[in-house]
């Protein structure tokens, strides 16, 4: 019998690199980076850390992998909002919704952890990881900037408009109500500046 149990000990552990990557993108969300300890992530992925180590070579990759997935979402997200709305700024009003009524009660909708993230680190937590969640933010901006694009090819939006310039000023004022969001219950006065925010585009 003892033979037998060596050889189970063993055995290598099977495991889904996707749902591992997904199960911890949820718990980094919900607790951030700061708080997630190795052992949280191993009860909730079900890994020992020798695991998660062989498997992506650090807590700090496993968590860039983790805000990889959060932008892959965002993308597909913001993609979601425009396709579902007849103008690109009906689509992406319906966007900024879906980004700044997010909190830990609900799912994450991509944007929302590397804006969390940003907030979070500093340069003394980690250089690179700071520096990945800022070019996922400056990589959703440039898709913001497209979008303007076609509002202005479309007349959406004047002519004498600078997309690149709307991407800077929607991307600010989403990082801001954002944070705004979380600290007032007055959803009117969080709905009125989404509303001011598109008079101010046009």
């Amino acid at each position: 019998g003892k033979d037998i149990k060596v050889k189970i000990m063993s055995a290598p552990i099977k495991f889904n690199r996707e749902d591992v990557i997904e199960k911890a993108k949820n718990l980094y969300w919900e607790k951030g980076y700061h708080a997630t300890s190795m052992r949280n992530l191993q009860d909730v992925v079900n890994m020992h850390p020798g695991s998660i180590y062989a498997a992506f070579g650090s807590k700090d990759k496993l968590f860039t992998e983790s805000l990889n997935r959060y932008a892959a979402d965002g993308a597909k997200r913001l993609a979601d909002c425009i396709e579902q709305k007849d103008t690109v700024l009906d689509g992406l009003k319906h966007f900024i919704h879906t980004v700044i009524v997010c909190n830990s009660a609900t799912a994450p909708s991509g944007m929302c952890m590397i804006v969390k993230t940003v907030a979070e680190l500093t340069q003394n937590d980690s250089p690179d990881l700071l520096a990945h969640a800022t070019n996922i933010l400056e990589g959703i901006e440039a898709s913001f900037a497209v979008l303007f694009g076609q509002a202005i090819d479309s007349g959406e939006i004047s002519a004498e408009k600078d997309p690149v310039e709307l991407a800077r000023y929607f991307q600010i004022q989403i990082i801001g109500l954002r944070t705004y969001a979380q600290v007032t219950n007055d959803n009117d006065a969080v709905e009125k500046y989404i509303d001011d925010i598109f008079k101010n585009i046009v």
